[in-house]
């Protein structure tokens, strides 16, 4: 189930622009797609899902292979096109060409790896209504061709098996479960996780309806799969509830074998001892920091408070409604591309930035703020959506709790910055416009490549924000220096989930909401991958002070930032062995 989980997130997070801004692309590139695209046939095959949101022509009617055996033919064609890409590199010469198929070749070797240890440590166990949510939502957003519309109605009819040749998803889910329920040797799913995803069916299964209305689905035949799916999720659930959670684990723990997979996946490359040492040195040094600021912002602010923790506390109160959420994100953008221009950061697009309201169960889906992406591969004119979210939906009989901490006037800085422009919108613009390879804009992603920039792109925007801006964008930054060491400790049995849940609200400034989110990601949402905001933005900077260093009055910071989001997503040694070999000699020419 691993691979098709990690394969479902870099789609989430891949995203792209209208291809009438793009510049030619060498030559090497489309020789290095035709490559991987050996890859990207074997995996979409048994992730339509997938490859309807990358854009993949011909799979918007299709659905999940979770038939018997899926495991085994999925790891079988993916060992196949490593072997042919093996062979292909024996005798390619264009050193771009090799270096993208070394990164084809590790990423079919980590999703082979992946299937092996699931399939040794865990008990097969998949979130049926989140993954019919997304297989439906990824068709039908306003900014998908109507005419690809239908096929979501198709879809629907091959998951609940009223299409030819379909049988109802749930069944075949309960049959991956059942067929190893006899291995008592392996894990089942985390308890909380699975009382989570019950909890979220419902909205799931709201959401698809208001879907199908919105679009014009709901006919007689719309209806009629609806009403099945309504029926089969809710009897999916109580198998669950009766056969699942009674293997359920109560230790949220993986075994050390998968959590150490998890940290390669997002990718950090050093001991989790050794990433907790330098994040806690950073978290001490930005908590001062904090406190050095906090007399000046409530000074501006006209807070009594001198005690950093009551100051976000204060700037917490100046809350948006609903309605002025995105209207004042989009005077904040409009005031960071000033910035970006006037400071000469990174070169802009000309087209506007779209952002918008989660709807809940996008919000139960993906509990944060994050990019929406369009497809990645035939792209028409789409582009990526900044979403934003209200809350985290709380358990069936528990209040739920709205976020304070993204809809707060300072707050809209460094989550636009992050997330917007200079962020992922513009990184990911850049990998389409400047025609970089799917090799190093799909198979290379990991959350250490995209999530390095992104905090690195908070940085590039901080000094020129206003106070309390700068303020916020420090408590992020503090943040994801307690993720790298928390989830670490969390996941090594170092430190209780309670303790970790006081050290966010009280010490980083979390609300309820958020921390008890932060908490279920560490512990079983997506272990490990919180760790990666930091180490990427660690590395990041590294790498631009060895640059500064090398070129000294020569380095212009535009032009490093235009070329390294050029790069794509590059792991970070190939990223500095691009700059050192490549950007560096061509700044040191007279």
């Amino acid at each position: 189930m691993y691979r098709r989980v990690a394969f479902a997130l870099a789609a989430t997070l891949i995203t792209t622009v209208p291809l009438h801004a793009q510049t030619t692309p060498p030559a090497w590139i489309a020789r290095s797609n035709a490559d991987s695209q050996i890859l990207l046939d074997e995996i979409v095959r048994f992730s339509p899902e997938s490859a309807s949101q990358l854009g993949v022509a011909g799979y918007d009617d299709k659905v999940a292979d979770l038939r018997p055996g899926a495991d085994e033919r999925s790891r079988a064609a993916l060992v196949a096109a490593k072997t042919k890409l093996q062979a292909l590199l024996a005798t390619e010469k264009d050193v771009n060409v090799r270096q993208d198929l070394q990164i084809l070749i590790k990423a079919a070797d980590e999703q082979i790896e992946g299937i092996d240890l699931n399939d040794k440590y865990m008990l097969p166990y998949n979130d049926v209504g989140q993954l019919i949510f997304n297989g439906e939502f990824g068709l039908l957003k306003d900014d998908v061709a109507a005419t690809r519309r239908p096929s979501a109605l198709k879809r629907l009819q091959c998951y609940v098996g009223k299409a030819p040749g379909c049988t109802p998803i749930t069944e075949l889910a309960k049959a991956q479960t059942t067929a190893k329920l006899g291995d008592k040797a392996l894990l089942g799913p985390y308890k909380g996780e699975v009382e989570q995803k019950l909890a979220d069916t419902r909205r799931y299964a709201d959401g698809i309806r208001q879907l199908f209305a919105k679009y014009k689905l709901d006919n007689a035949d719309g209806k009629a799969a609806l009403d099945a799916l309504d029926a089969q999720l809710k009897a999916y659930d109580g198998w669950v509830r009766s056969t699942v959670l009674p293997r359920a684990r109560t230790d949220f723990r993986l075994p050390e074998p998968l959590y150490a997979y998890n940290l390669r996946q997002v990718g950090i490359d050093i001991p989790p001892q050794e990433l907790m040492k330098q994040a806690q040195l950073e978290y001490v040094e930005l908590r001062g920091m904090l406190q050095v600021l906090a007399p000046t912002v409530a000074k501006a602010q006209g807070i009594d408070a001198t005690d950093y923790r009551d100051v976000m506390k204060a700037l917490k109160k100046q809350q948006l409604g609903k309605d002025q959420v995105v209207p004042w994100y989009h005077e904040v953008l409009g005031r960071i591309e000033q910035i970006i221009r006037r400071e000469r950061i990174v070169t802009l697009p000309q087209r506007k930035m779209q952002m918008r309201l989660a709807s809940e169960a996008e919000a139960a889906q993906i509990p944060a703020p994050h990019m929406d992406p369009p497809p990645f591969v035939n792209n028409h004119g789409e582009q990526g959506t900044f979403v934003l979210t209200m809350g985290n939906p709380g358990k069936d009989g528990e209040k739920s709790q709205a976020y304070d901490d993204f809809t707060f006037k300072a707050a809209a800085w460094t989550l636009t910055a992050h997330e917007g422009r200079p962020g992922h919108e513009l990184q990911f613009a850049a990998m389409v416009e400047r025609g970089v390879s799917l090799a190093r804009s799909l198979f290379a992603f990991n959350s250490v490549n995209v999530e390095g920039w992104a905090l690195y792109a908070e940085a590039e925007t901080l000094p020129y924000e206003p106070p309390a801006g700068q303020f916020v964008a420090l408590q992020y930054r503090l943040m994801r220096a307690a993720r790298a060491w928390l989830d670490p400790m969390l996941n090594l049995g170092l430190i209780t989930p309670e303790r970790a849940h006081d050290i966010l609200v009280h010490d980083v400034g979390l609300s309820e909401a958020l921390a008890r989110q932060e908490i279920d990601r560490y512990t079983f949402d997506s272990p490990g991958q919180a760790t990666a905001y930091f180490y990427g933005y660690m590395r990041l900077q590294q790498l631009r002070l060895d640059t500064e260093l090398a070129l000294g009055p020569k380095f212009d910071r535009m032009a490093f930032n235009d070329f390294v989001i050029g790069q794509g997503l590059l792991p970070p040694e190939q990223l500095a062995e691009a700059v050192r070999t490549q950007f560096v000699p061509a700044r040191q020419k007279p």
